[in-house]
């Protein structure tokens, strides 16, 4: 089955959770269907879903029968563990033949070509590819099909389809996430249910209250955002060079489907056949009587702000598709001396014999401002990161600042951070700022595309890369990458399986905050809408560590979560209270890392300066790790192992 407009492939994708729901489907109008194996995709919350490998070969066989395709979601992050389950997958999926695999963890293009099969790769919306680059960089890793970033304009789809022959993916209905692809940490962090690993426990959709300058706002739910609804642009979506329509629902049933197919399909049709006197409005009110949560076009047409919020059915605390309850607000889990033995001993077991003993732990810090980053160079830090993404009201690091950095670096190394999410205006500013004769030592990546572009560099990989197997840490190696982040979201398990393999190439952050939640979505939208009465805050008043006023989202169990507003207007949710590692450095080290980072950028010049301080004095002697952790206050409510204390 095949749709053309103009010479133009047009695509409608519909999900199928189960083989009962292909089969109810898949001779519905719909062009391809895609759907997942039991484990190593993205929708594991439900026992009854996914297909058994019997069911794969008979679904892309049926497909195939008719005349339409089949893509099968290999589209999960791996762990070392992973890997071996992951090729024998492969193996399988070579043999069943479907028409392509949707895929995120770099070690799946890894696999294929190691073990020279003949699979097909489309890129996963959680890849989150964003820019010109990227694509050129998925083509080289032999990508076909992109799906887009849910961020991605129908304007910006259109110039990347002028000016690459990569297919283009675009979600027209269904589910929407608030953070950007692959770029939310926190239901991992929280819980070790990753929404990069199929698992996510929906912290975005809690009850939350915005508090600015100890002021609250009843905004409710303000990260829950709306459904996607593209029905009635059909001829934007066409025009806008998207091949694939694809509608979200994995967990949906089959009775939902087959109205979005029939009516997607129904409007695919009559535009083609006859498209002056098309209606685009034709099942409109039907599918909006049959709604789930309100709809939205969301990126499609530009930022769409609050008007992407969603109030429908939210607060219910239950998926949509099990009626279960997915979390309710928690506590980031405090550091306990039961715990931090419990890791100590696991990490001992682990213990690696250095070949060189006489090597010490490098200690990396990532700064916001000039006088945090003065600060790095005058402890004698061994790397200082110059943050790419600058909380308010600092500003980004100018070549007159960086000159001056230069001057008094000594043997600290400087280090020009990427931005979190790169996009084309950016790599044109930062060509133009390399092209100045800088005193830099490497660049700090957070996307493939930066990677990519800027060979030639000394590059770092960053942890939005979300690396967690050794098989994609070595293709990014063989990119260009001299070391990389571990992603914050790894379980000690998990970062010990990669320490003992490539403990001397890795990082990993042992203080401060990562972005857990990385937001195109302006929270602070809210402190301004005319039409939101503010009211006093039932709480205690906020204290403001931001000179122009920090945000806060207050949840139901009554912990602040703050949220920074970076130079680019992007929103960075962190964690409340800091990671710090400090008291298991030493055991951390033994097991095999060898380069510790504080993310340090959202500090106080003064308390980033104390927390440098103590872990030089813990780096030049590991065995004073415990001292000094228990004589370091922190600024916060408590620390926290992160992941670790799970």
């Amino acid at each position: 089955m095949a749709r053309y407009f103009n010479r133009k492939a047009v695509e409608l994708l519909a999900p199928a959770g189960n083989f009962k729901i292909f089969k109810g489907i898949i001779g519905l109008g719909c062009d391809a269907v895609y759907f997942g194996g039991k484990n190593l995709n993205m929708r594991l919350h439900r026992k009854d879903y996914n297909f058994t490998d019997e069911e794969l070969g008979q679904a892309v066989k049926m497909a195939q029968d008719l005349g339409k395709k089949a893509y099968i979601t290999v589209n999960n992050l791996y762990n070392n563990e992973e890997l071996g389950q992951l090729k024998e997958f492969l193996l399988l999926l070579n043999k069943i033949k479907p028409d392509a695999l949707i895929v995120q963890d770099m070690s799946v293009p890894a696999l294929i070509r190691e073990m020279g099969l003949d699979l097909p790769i489309h890129a996963s919306v959680m890849m989150n590819i964003h820019n010109m680059e990227s694509v050129k960089a998925a083509q080289e890793l032999g990508v076909s099909r992109v799906v887009l970033s849910r961020e991605a304009s129908l304007n910006y789809s259109k110039y990347l389809a002028a000016a690459t022959n990569m297919e283009l993916e675009y979600f027209i209905h269904g589910d929407m996430c608030i953070a950007h692809g692959g770029q939310c940490l926190y239901s991992g962090i929280l819980f070790q249910q990753s929404s990069n690993r199929g698992r996510c426990l929906k912290p975005c959709r809690w009850g939350y209250k915005v508090m600015h300058k100890g002021v609250e706002y009843p905004t409710e739910y303000p990260m829950a955002v709306k459904d996607m609804c593209m029905y009635e642009h059909i001829p934007e979506l066409i025009e806008g060079g998207i091949t694939s329509f694809k509608i979200e629902g994995r967990m949906r049933n089959l009775d939902y489907l087959t109205m979005l197919i029939e009516a997607y399909s129904d409007a695919i049709d009559r535009y083609i056949n006859d498209p002056l006197c098309y209606d685009r409005r034709k099942q409109s009110q039907h599918l909006y009587e049959n709604r789930k949560r309100d709809t939205s076009t969301a990126y499609a047409f530009g930022r769409p702000g609050l008007d992407n919020i969603n109030r429908r059915y939210e607060g219910t605390g239950t998926l949509f598709s099990s009626g279960k309850v997915f979390s309710t607000a928690t506590q980031e889990r405090s550091t306990t001396p039961q715990k931090l033995e419990e890791i100590k001993g696991k990490l001992t077991a682990c213990r690696i014999e250095k070949k060189d003993s006489k090597e010490t732990p490098k200690l990396s810090v990532k700064v916001g401002n000039l006088q945090q980053a003065i600060l790095c160079l005058e402890s004698g830090v061994d790397e200082i990161y110059l943050s790419g993404d600058v909380f308010l009201p600092d500003k980004p690091f100018s070549i007159k600042e960086i000159r001056e950095l230069g001057e008094k670096k000594g043997k600290t190394k400087l280090i020009l951070a990427m931005p979190h999410m790169m996009f084309d205006i950016q790599f044109e500013q930062y060509r133009q700022l390399l092209s100045h004769d800088l005193p830099l030592d490497g660049l700090l990546a957070t996307n493939l595309g930066g990677i990519r572009a800027f060979q030639g560099y000394k590059m770092i990989g960053d942890y939005p890369l979300n690396i967690l197997n050794r098989e994609a840490a070595k293709l990014y190696q063989e990119k260009g990458l001299e070391r990389f982040t571990i992603s914050p979201e790894a379980s000690l398990a998990e970062v010990i399986a990669l320490l003992q393999q490539m403990g001397s190439d890795a990082e990993l952050i042992v203080h401060g905050s990562p972005t857990v939640m990385y937001l195109e979505h302006d929270l602070y939208e809210n402190v301004w809408n005319k039409d939101m009465k503010a009211a006093p805050a039932s709480q205690q008043p906020v204290e403001d560590p931001a000179a122009d006023g920090l945000l806060y989202l207050l949840d139901e169990a009554g912990f602040k979560h703050p949220v920074y507003k970076d130079q680019y207007g992007k929103n960075h949710m962190l964690l409340y209270k800091n990671l710090c590692y400090l008291p298991i450095l030493k055991e951390l080290y033994e097991a095999g890392l060898t380069h510790f980072r504080i993310e340090g950028a959202h500090l106080s010049v003064e308390e980033l300066g104390k927390t440098v301080r103590v872990y030089q004095k813990a780096i030049k002697d590991l065995n004073s790790c415990e001292a000094l952790y228990e004589a370091f206050e922190p600024v916060l409510p408590g620390w926290s192992l992160g992941s670790f204390a799970l």
